[in-house]
C-alpha cells in the first residue's frame, strides 16, 4: 500500500474517517474540515454526544460499508478500534491500494506542521487540554487545540472538542496507549502522571514508564518539559530524562514543586476553588470546578500558556508575571473553564440535588475526584454509580477499585462494561466479585447487575429529604461504561415531576 504523509495544504483533499464517532476521530475532523479537506465518515448506529459536532461540521455519519470506499479518496484516518481483518471498509481500502493512516498517525502528521505541544500521563490530559486551550484563547494566540472531549469554554452553543483560533500552535491531547504519543512531534511536553494503566499493553511499571520516557526524549534540542512535581511517575521520569538530555528544560508545577509554578491551596469560597501560584506574586486564582487534581491541571495549564506567551511575544517569563493586563486575561480564562463532557460535568440541579458524571475509570483518578467532591459539597450526602470498565483492568486493580469510594456515602456496582479487545472469560472477574471486595472496604454499597435496575429504588430514595445533609445530594455516575444514562434519567424524571 502506498504511503501518504498528510499535506500542510488540504484545500479539497478528500478524507474518509472509519470510526468518526470517536472523540478523537471527530475532534480531528473539525480541524480538518477547517483546513479545507473534504470529510466523509462512517461508524456504528449507535448515538454519541460527537454527532452534534459532526452535525456542525456538516457531516452525517454513515454506517460502516465497502461502499464507502471510492477511488477518489486520498486517504482514510481509521480509528485504533478499528482493523482490515474486522472492518469492511478497512479491507475495502486495502484492495483499491488506498493509504491508510491510523488517528495517532495523522494527528502526529498534522502536529509536524505547527508549533506543537502534547499533553500527555495517565490522568488529567483532556481537562489539562481543555484549561490550557481556554487560556490561550484567552490571551488571543493563533492556535488550534484538540481535546478528548467537548469543552464547552472553546465555543458554539454546545462546546466543541477543538479550538480553532489560527495555525501557528497546536496543543493537543496525546495518548499513551499502545506508544500512540510516539507519532507526535511535540516541541512543549506536559506531563500529569504516571503509573501501571494498560496492562495488555504494559504488562509493568516499568514499562510505562518508559514508554513516557521514550516521549519526552522527543523534544528537539531545549524543548521544554512541563511535569507534575506532585506525582512520583512523573518526577521519576523528568529525572530520568534529564539524565539523558540534559538540554531538555524541566519546568516543575505543584505543590511540591520548587521555583515559579509552585502551587499553594487556598480556600474554597461560594462555589470556587482558590489558589495561588508562586511566580505571580500569590496572585489569587479562582477555578468553578472542584478537586486539588484540577487545580494541578490549571496550574499545568498557566505554566504551558506562559512559555507560549513568552515564544509568542518575545517576553521574558517575569515580564509575562506582571503584565497586568494577561494576568487578568488568564485569569477569566479560569473562571470561563466549567469542564469537559464526562469530565465532573454537572448535567443538572433538581430539588437540592445536583447530576454530576465524569468519566473516572482509574482508582486513582475516582479517589481524587470524590474527594475534591466532599471537599467541594461538605454538607452534601455523595452517591456514586460506578461501571467499571473493561475485564483486565478490573482483575489488574481490583482491590485498589475496591478501595477508592470512601470519600462517598453510598456506592452503586454494576457489571463490567468490556470491551472488544479483551477475552472477559480468561480473567476471572466480574461484577459481583468488585462488589464483594469493596463491601469489605465500605459499609454502605449496592449491586444491580444492569444499569436500569438501579431506576426505581434511586428515584424513590432521591425524592426523599435526607435532613441529615443541609445541602442536599450529590449524585454522580462515574466510569467509561454507559451508566451515565442511570443519571441523565434521574434527573429528567424528578425534573418533570417538579413541573
Amino acid at each position: 500500500m502506498k504511503e501518504f504523509i498528510l499535506p500542510s495544504k488540504l484545500e479539497g483533499i478528500h478524507i474518509h474517517f472509519v470510526g468518526i464517532k470517536g472523540t478523537g476521530m471527530a475532534a480531528l475532523t473539525e480541524i480538518l474540515v477547517n483546513r479545507g479537506a473534504v470529510i466523509t465518515g462512517s461508524d456504528v448506529a449507535d448515538v454519541f454526544y460527537t454527532d452534534e459536532v459532526l452535525k456542525r461540521c456538516g457531516i452525517e455519519s454513515k454506517l460502516f460499508s465497502k461502499d464507502n470506499i471510492t477511488k477518489d479518496l486520498c486517504c482514510v484516518i481509521y480509528s485504533s478500534a478499528y482493523n482490515s481483518k474486522t472492518n469492511c471498509e478497512l479491507a475495502r481500502a486495502e484492495e483499491l491500494n488506498i493509504p491508510c493512516v491510523l488517528y495517532s498517525e495523522a494527528l502526529g502528521q498534522l502536529s509536524s506542521h505547527a508549533f506543537s505541544c502534547g499533553i500527555a500521563g495517565v490522568h488529567g490530559k483532556t481537562t489539562t487540554t481543555g484549561i490550557t486551550g481556554t487560556l490561550l484563547k484567552a490571551v488571543d494566540l493563533p492556535v488550534q487545540v484538540l481535546a478528548g472531549s467537548v469543552i464547552s469554554s472553546f465555543g458554539n452553543e454546545n462546546g466543541s472538542c477543538t479550538l480553532l483560533n489560527g495555525k501557528k500552535y497546536f496543543v493537543a491531547e496525546t495518548c499513551e496507549y499502545q506508544r500512540h504519543f510516539m507519532s507526535f512531534h511535540p516541541k512543549k511536553i506536559i506531563l500529569t502522571s504516571i503509573e501501571i494503566y494498560h496492562k495488555d499493553f504494559y504488562p509493568t511499571y516499568n514499562d510505562i514508564l518508559q514508554a513516557f520516557i521514550d516521549y519526552c526524549c522527543k523534544l528537539p534540542e531545549n524543548g521544554e518539559l512541563i511535569f507534575c512535581a506532585d506525582d512520583a511517575g512523573a518526577v521519576e521520569a523528568a529525572n530520568i530524562v534529564k539524565s539523558k538530555r540534559p538540554d531538555i528544560l524541566l519546568t516543575p508545577y505543584g505543590l511540591n514543586a520548587t521555583g515559579q509554578f509552585q502551587l499553594s491551596l487556598c480556600e474554597i469560597e461560594n462555589g470556587k476553588q482558590y489558589f495561588n501560584i508562586a511566580g505571580f506574586n500569590n496572585y489569587k486564582f479562582a477555578l468553578k470546578i472542584s478537586g486539588v487534581h484540577l487545580v494541578r491541571n490549571a496550574t499545568a495549564a498557566i505554566a504551558l500558556t506562559v512559555s507560549l506567551l513568552k515564544e509568542e511575544l518575545n517576553l521574558s517569563v517575569n515580564e509575562i508575571f506582571e503584565n497586568t493586563d494577561l494576568l487578568s486575561k488568564m485569569a477569566s480564562g479560569l473562571l470561563d473553564f466549567k469542564g469537559g463532557k464526562r469530565r465532573s460535568e454537572i448535567i443538572g440541579q433538581i430539588n437540592n440535588i445536583t447530576f454530576i458524571d465524569d468519566y473516572g475509570h482509574h482508582p486513582t483518578a475516582i479517589k481524587t475526584t470524590l474527594e475534591g467532591y466532599k471537599k467541594f459539597y461538605p454538607n452534601c450526602k455523595i452517591i456514586v454509580d460506578f461501571m467499571a470498565h473493561t475485564y483486565t483492568r478490573t482483575a489488574a486493580l481490583l482491590d485498589e477499585f475496591a478501595s477508592s469510594f470512601e470519600s462517598a456515602h453510598e456506592v452503586i456496582l454494576h457489571k463490567i462494561y468490556g470491551s472488544a479487545r479483551e477475552n472477559a472469560s480468561e480473567t476471572g472477574v466480574t461484577g459481583e466479585l468488585l462488589y464483594k471486595r469493596t463491601c469489605e472496604k465500605h459499609s454502605n454499597v449496592r449491586y444491580y447487575n444492569e444499569v436500569m435496575d438501579a431506576y426505581d429504588e434511586l428515584l424513590t430514595e432521591l425524592s426523599k429529604i435526607d435532613s441529615s445533609f443541609s445541602e442536599g445530594i450529590v449524585f454522580v455516575t462515574m466510569g467509561a461504561g454507559d451508566n451515565w444514562k442511570l443519571g441523565k434519567e434521574l434527573f429528567n424524571s424528578l425534573k418533570q415531576r417538579s413541573m
